[in-house]
């Protein structure tokens, strides 16, 4: 591996860890206004990347997929959550969840208004960035990190609104079906991680995805042509 690969490496692991933090604290933050002290018992509402690394999610599976070619993608350790504390559990979480991917899309938003920006001050940045990924100065090592946290942010927010347990998108199905639905989902989620990895083996979860990163990229194209 080259020293231009490792530094994109790193720039690209600085990116996702940044984006799956701010995921985790949001929902922990959410169940703590919500009555939940869990999150903050535990110190989990930091942005202290340390205290949210999984040595699998955060570290491993993005260097590999990196080290491949494919799209950087991974996750943090998740913040605890007792919808015990809350008046209504299966709303309380529904709300605790959705945090995390609008948190995501909110960040991937400000991102694209920064380069929308960027891209009237250092136009030459964006095209060496975009067409050669040339990373020899600290304004395009910037809008290189800019790039692939406005990619990661979109990507995050949408894999996690996937109705699938253990992701966000499940507990809110399990908030919107009757009491029986309820129940089979929460009976369900004990295996949610096999299903969510087994859906990636088959290829659905990346066939879902691949729209969502088609048009992160149209709409970074679109910052050149502007």
């Amino acid at each position: 591996m080259s020293l231009s690969q490792i530094v994109s490496l790193v720039v690209q692991l600085g990116a996702l860890l940044f984006a799956v933090v701010c995921h985790e604290v949001a929902h922990g933050l959410v169940a703590y206004r919500l009555g939940d002290p869990t999150a903050k018992r535990l110190k989990r509402l930091s942005l202290n990347p340390l205290r949210h690394i999984d040595p699998i999610g955060t570290v491993a599976l993005p260097a590999l997929l990196a080290l491949v070619g494919a799209p950087i993608f991974g996750f943090a350790k998740p913040v605890p959550v007792n919808p015990m504390f809350f008046r209504n559990p299966f709303r309380g979480m529904m709300q605790v969840a959705l945090a995390g991917p609008l948190v995501n899309f909110a960040l991937a938003a400000a991102t694209y208004v920064l380069l929308w920006g960027l891209a009237s001050a250092w136009p030459q940045v964006l095209v060496d960035v975009f067409e050669t990924e040339t990373l020899g100065t600290p304004a395009e090592f910037a809008v290189f990190f800019l790039v692939v946290f406005f990619i990661i942010n979109l990507i995050l927010g949408s894999f996690n609104l996937i109705p699938v347990p253990p992701l966000d998108g499940s507990r809110v199905l399990t908030y919107l079906l009757p009491a029986q639905g309820r129940q089979v989902m929460v009976r369900i989620e004990r295996f949610g991680l096999f299903i969510v990895l087994g859906l990636m083996l088959i290829g659905v979860l990346p066939r879902l995805l691949q729209p969502i990163y088609d048009g992160a990229l149209w709409l970074l194209l679109r910052l050149l042509a502007s």
